[in-house]
């Protein structure tokens, strides 16, 4: 389990963008954020008491959130792009090693259905069908990936174990304090990870900037009960360059919150019959490199 680490950042973050997506609410920059990575531009947090510690934990939170191998989540998310606000919150249930997931998301008053099976992500909208008259959408993740330069392991995930373990020092971690998560007795990190420390850094501190700030929340048992990160991302130039502004490149501002509890449950992520489903990767992929 150590090597794998915990994936679920990787598809619950990108599978709410997606929602958002799908739903017709939000912009097209939005799958670049999918495929980008949960990262932000932000100061460093420094200093600290009990910093050693603290590392440790950290360091560790995601593996022995993994060995727990499922759990309930909830997640919350806003999105703020041009003057846009949107936001979706989403519950089910996830595999926390492998990231297939069956969740309900609510966004801008839409429900969806939505399984990630994987790492494809599947969607259904009540009373709304697919070209070809199909109930069910999939979007590869694993393409939206390949297609803007990134390697599996960040398609979406504030939780790269063992990069992010490597990136993170005694001065990167700050403990907050104590606090209470549905009932459970958690202990509050901020956490400050150098982005060109990641895998494909280079790359992606261009869209994300020089630094990933993340929130963390981790129980008696060293797990996450919590995660929040507040990141900005950059477009491109070309794919944020419109023709009567040009020069002002694109944000995209997001925040993310997920919540974890009921560890061990079931978890029965199965993808739709083919005959059901279209494939709407190819249009996932276009909306993330031209202007609507």
């Amino acid at each position: 389990m150590r090597s794998r680490g915990m994936k679920v950042g990787a598809i619950a973050v990108a599978a709410v963008m997606g929602s958002v997506v799908l739903a017709g609410c939000g912009d097209d920059s939005e799958p670049k954020t999918q495929g980008g990575g949960a990262s932000a531009s932000a100061s460093n947090s420094g200093g600290g008491s009990g910093q050693e510690q603290g590392t440790s934990a950290v360091r560790a939170a995601y593996d022995k959130t993994a060995e727990a191998e499922s759990a309930r989540m909830t997640i919350k998310m806003k999105l703020a792009a041009e003057g846009k606000t949107i936001t979706s919150d989403g519950k089910g249930v996830i595999d926390l090693a492998e990231g297939d997931s069956v969740m309900t998301i609510t966004a801008q008053d839409k429900s969806i259905e939505q399984r990630v099976v994987d790492q494809v992500l599947y969607q259904k909208v009540p009373g709304q069908k697919a070209p070809g008259g199909k109930p069910w959408i999939k979007i590869d993740l694993k393409k939206v990936a390949a297609q803007q330069g990134m390697s599996n392991q960040q398609i979406g995930d504030p939780a790269q174990t063992a990069a992010y373990a490597k990136a993170i020092t005694d001065k990167d971690v700050t403990k907050v304090g104590t606090e209470k998560i549905d009932g459970a007795s958690t202990t509050h990190y901020k956490v400050s990870v150098d982005v060109s420390k990641l895998p494909g850094g280079e790359q992606m501190s261009k869209q994300l900037g020089p630094t990933l700030p993340m929130q963390v929340w981790l129980d008696d048992e060293g797990r996450l009960r919590r995660q929040q990160i507040d990141m900005t991302v950059k477009a491109p130039a070309s794919a944020s360059a419109k023709p009567d502004n040009s020069a002002s490149p694109r944000q995209l501002k997001m925040s993310t919150v997920m919540d974890f509890s009921d560890f061990g449950t079931e978890v029965n992520a199965e993808a739709p019959p083919a005959d059901q489903v279209a494939d709407m990767t190819d249009e996932a992929l276009q909306g993330g490199q031209q202007q609507s």
